[in-house]
């Protein structure tokens, strides 16, 4: 096609002549000829058989081998060999160095992508949290709306860790709804999109289709029953962008960090249990205290008594009545300080406070409510699972503990999963209120 390009361009505005001897037949006053002629450039004037004038022209001989074209014709059939090298260049199929891979990405679809990748873009709750997990979220060329927000509640620790993410381009909203005319014009053009829960915005399919780049499909998965979904989008990821390594040191802290909470607390006495409940969980916002989780990875990793327990349900938010959490009665509560965005007459610490029925409980008389980080916020931050595990557990066995400052350990946590000790702003940003106890008069 570069051929044809080049025809053109000679036969529109002038010509370089060659003419290449047989092998062997050429002598050294020939070569100074041949070199001196492909040095030549003959204006389309000059040819032989032009008319100096500019008026008809003929087919020549010797070097006139191609028909004539006018300067409009010609300007057409090189803008439509551009056209279509440009398409060459930028259909999915285009890879460096003509090498390509192919993967099956978490939907079961068989995705073929260039052999090296150094340009991404991550849609979907959690899929740029992954990518930092892996130490690879300098390969983003771009984000989406929820990084481009500054708020004064921040509960992401891998945003806190990478401000820098607020001034990339915009390539479509949050939660995956994505806008296919913002990523093709992206000055630094993708070679993959990652799409964590792939039922939100377009289609994956659709959106390959739309934009020319090959889009993989990450289920994001959780620390509960749903880890080893998790495990394999890290390595899944981890495959494309070349951080397998790094992927299997991430999948490795998590098991080991699992593996110590629960060896810590295994064998508690039944008549030391104690009965907790958690409330104000963020599930796609702030809520009250009757927000919780039946299955709250923090409490299920240290074994301890979750008065609201569902053995038979994963991970989803609940809300249970306030006369359950009465009846209930449990010995510590655990706020999830996300709840505090409510305002002062709002939320879950406003309803300890003043709710006659919550006053009378247990917890409450005894002092025994403390704060949590949040950790559903933009879907799953997992290493504030970890570190408010380790908090809980430090509470409810604090003889199981002693080696354990819940807050050193929450920056150990996030100094491994996103490069840097992010607690202290955390805990800032939530009244500094984060593993401590709640006064509530």
């Amino acid at each position: 096609m570069m051929f044809f390009a080049l025809v053109i361009r000679e036969r529109v505005i002038g010509r370089v002549t060659m003419n290449i001897p047989r092998a062997g037949q050429m002598t050294d006053s020939r070569k100074t000829r041949m070199t001196n002629a492909a040095m030549r450039v003959i204006p389309a004037g000059e040819r032989p058989g032009d008319s100096g004038s500019g008026g008809s022209t003929s087919r020549g001989t010797g070097h006139d081998r191609f028909p004539a074209l006018s300067v409009r014709a010609a300007t057409a059939l090189l803008s439509l060999c551009l056209t279509a090298l440009v398409f060459l260049l930028l259909s999915p199929a285009s890879v460096q160095g003509g090498q390509e891979r192919t993967i099956i990405d978490a939907a079961g679809r068989t995705v073929r992508l260039p052999q090296r990748i150094d340009r991404v873009v991550c849609s979907g709750a959690g899929c740029l949290r992954l990518l930092t997990y892996l130490s690879a979220h300098d390969l983003i060329v771009a984000v989406d709306s929820i990084e481009k927000r500054s708020t004064v509640f921040s509960a992401r620790p891998y945003t806190i860790a990478n401000p820098q993410f607020r001034d990339y381009p915009l390539f479509g909203e949050f939660r995956g709804f994505d806008q296919p005319e913002l990523i093709v014009s992206l000055e630094r053009r993708p070679q993959v999109i990652f799409k964590t829960f792939a039922s939100s915005g377009y289609n994956p399919d659709e959106l390959q289709s739309k934009t020319g780049i090959p889009v993989v499909v990450l289920n994001h998965g959780d620390l509960g029953a749903g880890r080893q979904n998790l495990f394999h989008a890290l390595r899944l990821m981890g495959a494309v962008v070349g951080k397998e390594r790094r992927a299997g040191e991430v999948i490795a802290f998590f098991e080991h960090a699992i593996r110590d909470l629960g060896m810590r607390t295994t064998d508690i006495p039944v008549d030391r249990l104690r009965s907790c409940f958690v409330g104000g969980i963020a599930f796609k916002g702030p809520h009250g205290l009757q927000s919780t989780e039946a299955m709250y990875p923090p409490i299920a990793f240290v074994n301890a008594v979750n008065v609201a327990a569902q053995p038979d349900r994963r991970i989803q938010n609940i809300t249970v009545a306030k006369e359950q959490i009465v009846a209930w009665d449990p010995s510590v509560i655990f706020l999830d300080l996300s709840t505090i965005q409510l305002g002062d007459r709002a939320g879950a610490l406003f309803e300890l406070k003043t709710d006659a029925a919550y006053r009378t409980l247990s917890a409450v008389r005894s002092g025994n409510v403390y704060g949590v980080l949040p950790y559903n916020w933009y879907s799953q931050n997992l290493g504030s699972i970890l570190a408010d595990a380790y908090f809980i557990g430090k509470v409810l066995y604090p003889w199981r503990f002693t080696d354990i400052d819940p807050k050193a350990k929450a920056d150990e946590i996030y100094a491994f999963l996103v490069g840097k000790e992010v607690f202290a702003e955390m805990n800032a940003a939530f009244a500094s209120l984060v593993f401590e106890k709640i006064p509530l008069e």
